[in-house]
């Protein structure tokens, strides 16, 4: 038998867009899923349009948290609820391509020396497998590719309960964290095909460009303490220093583009980001 495919579906004041984030599951050309659906405290009609699908399709389970635990913490808990042997994300904003659980399980299957892969955009090879060592390396030193969000991944359940999931700390960055630390741990399945469709809309997190100042410099400076990136000292250094001068420009820019000094200096408090850090950045 096919394995079963958990489809992760969260939610939070969607009700716009996620009848037809559903339908998208539904008319997948692979049958042998579950479609799980866990609102965070929507209060539009979100939950009652996926009650109004689960009622007529078994494949679909509905929860609804007791309190908005956000984001990444939402979806930590809807993998709580996964069976299947593969977990995937639908974001509730955006589409799967009909063939999408297919050739990510098919492919998946053909490569089960990987236990993670990830949408490779710009690229008409056949699915390949990377080592960690070549993965982390061609990120940080060629083309910066580790970026995807959760709607572009497939992961063994298995894999994602070893690694505990999602970091919940880092904002919208949590992802690239989660990224590292999956391609560092293990083989990464490249799949250079699409299978999502994003949708770009003015209620998104990516639209926080002041929680993404500050999370994209604490998840890189954080993975370098924290996980084996399999980089030689030098190499480390060296993106560190690059992590604190991306850091310090864009807080420049933010301080040039706001003149909110306020904000500044809660930038500089969230990040700990002393005289040390700009001699870094700077030399």
């Amino acid at each position: 038998m096919d394995p079963l495919v958990s489809v992760l579906m969260t939610a939070y004041n969607r009700e716009r867009y996620i009848s037809e984030a559903i339908e998208s599951v539904l008319a997948s050309t692979y049958p042998h899923f579950e479609l799980i659906i866990v609102d965070d405290g929507s209060m539009d009609d979100t939950v009652s349009i996926a009650r109004g699908f689960e009622a007529r399709d078994n494949r679909i389970k509905v929860y609804v948290n007791e309190r908005n635990l956000g984001d990444y913490p939402n979806r930590n808990r809807a993998a709580g609820y996964a069976r299947g042997e593969f977990l995937m994300y639908c974001d509730s904003d955006d589409t799967f391509l009909p063939t999408a659980l297919q050739d990510c399980v098919r492919s998946m299957l053909l490569h089960p020396e990987a236990p993670f892969g990830m949408y490779r955009p710009h690229s008409d090879a056949a699915p390949f497998v990377l080592t960690p060592e070549t993965a982390i390396h061609k990120h940080f030193f060629e083309t910066p590719f580790l970026t995807i969000g959760p709607g572009g991944t497939i992961i063994r359940k298995d894999f994602f309960k070893a690694i505990k999931g999602f970091p919940e700390k880092y904002g919208p960055a949590n992802d690239a964290y989660y990224n590292l630390k999956c391609s560092s741990r293990a083989p990464i399945l490249m799949l250079p095909f699409e299978f999502v469709q994003y949708r770009r809309h003015e209620g998104q997190e990516i639209n926080n460009t002041y929680s993404y100042l500050y999370n994209l410099y604490l998840y890189l400076r954080d993975a370098l303490e924290d996980l084996d990136l399999h980089l030689l000292p030098k190499e480390k250094r060296w993106v560190g220093k690059k992590n604190k001068r991306r850091f310090f420009v864009n807080l420049i820019r933010f301080f040039l583009k706001t003149r909110d000094v306020k904000k500044v200096r809660d930038l500089i408090q969230r990040t700990n980001f002393g005289y040390k850090d700009v001699y870094d950045a700077i030399f």
